[in-house]
């Protein structure tokens, strides 16, 4: 009888935990790379001329705001921020991106939202693009035979057999450092789709052996940007579709699963390489390869939307959809607006600006039963905030040295009207640092902070720095550095006590991995 009792408990208990575990929604984060605010046409609806019907569509089912920034203008650092919760700048990447087969920027023991998922039962997945590094077990001898080959020297090269021989041992061995080894149980996608290697990876090996360079015909017009070591026939505009596909693989398993998902799904696109689909091909109807790839960017999204549809478990799953920072102006900014479509809406700047234009993104939230339907937010939010939403959501408290720079959404979900945060940080590529406190803007440096910044034609600021009043001068115009003195000091005071603390909300004092000089282009010439 005491034997039967016990089973009996455990069934009761085991019952209890698949309870529980199906009790947390699903949570599908999708991170387009490269798409500018006023890409979507619900952002830009006078100048915005590309039909995102499918982005749209999650907007009228969900929440959309208007005034959500990324970590960075470039995409490494906007990343690690979005899965930590912490300022990129408090790392070593001080400015540009993660590069080619350089190490992992997130710590081993730093707690990504996919640790903090796992925490409470999830089956976590990231299925695209990574681009925050890896441990490539390339010794010193090989490292020649990985250097990056721009077009000119890949049109003469010769791959030897020294060259397949270090890529063969490379190659065969697990890569350490990447997604499964920073709180995701699953990764498939490729580590940064312009640059080598050209294959997939799934969980930590190449599919594949590379053994050959990329052609050099894939080295233009927009397409990769390195030379260097590829699988045989590799198609880059094969790479977006096969990435929907595991995605709705995935989703397709949560539902037949008590398990529930977390899922981040960081496009490839519309970044470069401007592998466009048949099917879209001149779509967009702005003879743009990078328009046409918006479209079926916008698809994807909607494959993945269908997908959690045909499941039936759309009902049970947040969707939350961004972009990691503005529009690549080198991709045609300039013939997209001769043709009426304004890639960054009423915002100055592109990609890699500390410039609005660099910063601000599309940040749309569907959770159907909490999130009212077609419902807009104005406030001041970040992609650091993912962290400490989730961490609420979660009911997980979060240690002192994690989510330092994050503030939870659920309040403004729950369609409070506050602001949550009072200030907020970003960067320019190149290194300038932006501070938000209401509607006032510093920017500490005298230009837009990018190394596209002169596309935009605009001069160098006359002072050391910049402060706009963006609810007066949205379009970053003119600059009020020199006629208010006392709100520069103060904002200058404020920006340095954020660095110096380690952590931008409340909490105990942490250390900033490297030491930040932020004021170093205040004081250029």
């Amino acid at each position: 009888m005491v034997r039967i009792s016990l089973m009996l408990l455990v069934i009761v208990v085991a019952r209890s935990v698949v309870a529980v575990e199906a009790a947390w929604p699903n949570i599908v984060i999708i991170c387009a790379d490269d798409l500018g605010y006023g890409d979507v046409k619900c952002y830009n609806p006078q100048r915005g001329k590309i039909a995102t019907t499918c982005i749209d569509r999650l907007a009228t089912e969900g929440i959309r705001f208007t005034d959500a920034h990324s970590s960075s203008g470039v995409c490494s650092p906007s990343r690690y921020t979005l899965l930590t919760g912490r300022y990129h700048w408090r790392t070593r990447l001080q400015a540009g991106i993660v590069s080619v087969w350089e190490e992992p920027l997130i710590a081993p023991d730093r707690l990504t939202i996919a640790g903090l998922a796992r925490q409470r039962g999830y089956r976590t997945a990231c299925v695209g693009k990574w681009h925050l590094g890896w441990d490539w077990p390339i010794t010193p001898a090989q490292r020649p035979y990985f250097q990056p080959q721009g077009s000119g020297v890949q049109a003469g090269a010769t791959v030897t057999e020294a060259h397949r021989s270090a890529w063969q041992a490379v190659f065969s061995q697990p890569v350490g450092g990447g997604p499964t080894t920073r709180g995701f149980d699953v990764y498939f996608g490729t580590d940064v789709p312009n640059w080598p290697p050209y294959c997939f990876l799934d969980q930590d090996r190449t599919v594949g052996i590379p053994s050959e360079l990329l052609p050099a015909a894939l080295l233009t017009d927009h397409l990769a940007s390195l030379g260097g070591p590829a699988l045989p026939a590799w198609k880059l505009d094969a790479i977006l579709p096969a990435l929907a596909d595991r995605a709705c693989q995935l989703i397709a398993e949560a539902a037949a699963s008590a398990t529930p998902l977390l899922l981040y799904l960081p496009l490839t696109s519309p970044h470069t390489p401007l592998a466009v689909n048949q099917p879209w091909r001149g779509r967009s109807g702005l003879d743009s390869a990078v328009a046409d790839l918006v479209l079926e960017t916008d698809a994807v999204v909607g494959r993945v939307l269908d997908a959690l549809a045909h499941a039936g478990i759309a009902d049970q799953t947040i969707v939350l959809f961004t972009s990691d920072n503005g529009f690549a102006p080198y991709c045609g900014a300039e013939q997209l607006e001769a043709r009426g479509h304004f890639p960054s809406g009423p915002w100055r700047g592109y990609k890699g600006d500390a410039w609005e234009g660099g910063h601000r993104v599309p940040f749309i939230i569907r959770w159907p039963g909490a999130v009212r339907p077609g419902s807009v937010s104005h406030q001041l939010v970040h992609h650091a905030d993912i962290m400490a939403t989730l961490a609420e959501l979660l009911d997980v408290t979060l240690p002192a040295g994690a989510g330092e720079d994050s503030v939870s959404l659920l309040p403004l979900l729950r369609g409070e009207d506050r602001p949550i945060r009072v200030h907020a940080v970003s960067q320019g590529a190149l290194g300038t640092l932006a501070l938000r406190q209401g509607r006032w803007k510093l920017i500490a440096g005298p230009t837009g902070g990018g190394p596209w910044s002169d596309l935009c034609a605009e001069p160098r600021a006359s002072t050391a720095g910049q402060l706009y009043d963006l609810d007066a001068d949205p379009g970053e115009t003119h600059s009020r550095f020199a006629d208010q003195p006392q709100r520069v000091a103060e904002m200058t005071a404020l920006l340095e006590q954020l660095v110096r603390t380690g952590r931008s909300t409340p909490g105990t004092a942490q250390v900033n991995d490297v030491a930040v000089d932020w004021q170093r282009f205040m004081r250029s010439p």
